[in-house]
């Protein structure tokens, strides 16, 4: 097994081959480059990361509360209890499913939709900057190649 020091230098034995091993752990430490994007981003804007996440996820247009459950990785209470917050700040509000009416869904306000595109543009800004330097062929392959991976996470 491979661990990875504060330092960022990978220690001891991976499974696989060298080549899975090596993307795993770039994978691992572009995950954590991008917590700490988010969470410097949020800080500035006065939300937690998890609310800021909730806000980029609902930039394109409203979702129900089962399917951010599921995207964000959160049980139903500790959803509720976060959408209860960024509600309360008036960024986003609950609206009523158009085919349950049981359901609903949470959908950005004026305000919430303005911070979620500024702090999605931000974040994605920053994280641009980290490959500046790479010839334009390179960041068009990592990207595709990135969200095949995603795609396939997700589906």
């Amino acid at each position: 097994m491979t661990t990875t020091t504060a330092t960022g230098t990978a220690t001891g034995t991976a499974t696989g081959t060298g080549t899975d091993a090596a993307f795993a752990t770039a994978l691992v430490r572009m995950s954590h480059v991008v917590q700490y994007v988010f969470a410097d981003v949020s800080r500035e804007h006065g939300v937690t990361p998890q609310q800021a996440q909730l806000l980029c996820m609902l930039n394109d247009g409203p979702i129900g509360m089962t399917e951010l459950s599921r995207l964000l990785h959160l049980e139903k209470s500790s959803l509720t209890g976060l959408v209860d917050r960024v509600e309360r700040r008036g960024l986003v509000t609950r609206v009523s499913h158009p085919r349950d009416r049981r359901a609903c869904r949470i959908s950005l306000t004026p305000e919430g939709a303005g911070l979620g595109e500024q702090v999605h543009a931000e974040i994605c800004a920053r994280l641009d900057v980290l490959g500046e330097e790479m010839p334009e062929a390179d960041r068009l392959r990592i990207a595709t190649t990135l969200m095949g991976v995603v795609a396939r996470y997700t589906t």
